[in-house]
C-alpha cells in the first residue's frame, strides 16, 4: 500500500454481481465449499473469490497472498496489519467493506417486499417509530429498509447476533447506539440503482466518506 497516512482514513466498498464468473480460492477455501451444498458452496466461492481480489488490487499483491480466514457462517477476517472486512449479499449482488479499523456493511435489494410495519413496530424503538410514522407508504418502507440496514451492519461491528443485539441498536440514521453497551457508530448510507447499503464504524475513527468501486 502506497501511503499509510491516506489510507487510514479510507473506507472502501466493493459491488459486484453474483452473476459474475468466480474467482481463484485458497486450497483450504475450496475444501470447506466441497463440504456445502451446492447453492452455498457457490456463494461461498463467489464471495471468497471477489473478496481476495478487491483486497488483492487494494495491497497490490496476488489475490491468493491475501492473509484471509473466512470460514463458512462466521465474519471473515485478516491478519493482523491488514485491516478489517465485512461482507454481505443479497439475491443478486454481493457488497465487500474494508477499513483498518472494525467496520460493518450490509446490502438489500431496494424493491426487497416485506411488511414494513410490522418490523417497525416489533424491532424499532419509540423515537424510530416515531421519525417515520408521518411519512407515506413508498417512503416508510424505504425507511424502515435502512434502519434495518444500519441494525445488521452495527452487529457485525460488534461481532454480536440479531437475537440479542437486534433490539439495543437505535438510529437517528446518522450514528448508531448501542443502549446497554454505550457503542456509539457512525453511519453511512449509499442508494445505488437496485441496491441500498450501510457501512458503520466507531465514530472515533476520521474515515473519509466510503469509496464506492462498481463490478457489476
Amino acid at each position: 500500500m502506497q501511503d499509510d497516512a491516506i489510507y487510514s482514513r479510507v473506507m472502501a466498498l466493493w459491488l459486484f454481481s453474483t452473476k459474475a464468473s468466480l474467482k481463484p480460492i485458497s486450497k483450504e477455501e475450496e475444501i470447506l465449499a466441497n463440504d456445502l451444498p451446492e447453492r452455498q458452496a457457490r456463494q461461498f466461492r463467489h464471495s471468497r473469490g471477489y473478496l481476495r481480489d478487491a483486497l488483492a488490487g487494494l495491497w497490490q499483491v496476488s489475490a491468493l497472498d491475501i492473509p484471509l480466514r473466512a470460514l463458512p457462517g462466521k465474519p471473515p477476517e485478516l491478519q493482523q496489519g491488514w485491516g478489517h472486512v465485512s461482507l454481505s449479499h443479497c439475491r443478486d449482488a454481493l457488497l465487500v467493506g474494508w477499513a483498518f479499523d472494525p467496520l460493518g456493511v450490509d446490502l438489500e435489494r431496494a424493491d426487497r417486499n416485506f411488511a414494513a410495519a410490522q418490523v417497525a413496530n416489533r424491532y424499532f424503538s419509540e423515537e424510530e417509530k416515531e421519525a417515520i410514522s408521518g411519512l407515506g407508504r413508498d417512503a416508510q418502507r424505504g425507511a424502515v429498509l435502512d434502519q434495518w440496514l444500519i441494525k445488521e451492519a452495527s452487529i457485525k461491528w460488534q461481532r454480536g447476533s440479531l437475537a440479542s443485539d437486534l433490539t439495543h441498536w437505535h438510529s437517528d440514521f446518522s450514528f448508531a447506539i448501542h443502549d446497554l453497551h454505550g457503542y456509539r457508530l457512525k453511519v453511512h448510507r449509499i442508494h445505488y440503482k437496485s441496491w441500498r447499503m450501510a457501512a458503520v464504524f466507531d465514530e472515533a475513527q476520521n474515515y473519509l466518506s466510503p469509496l464506492l468501486c462498481l463490478d457489476l
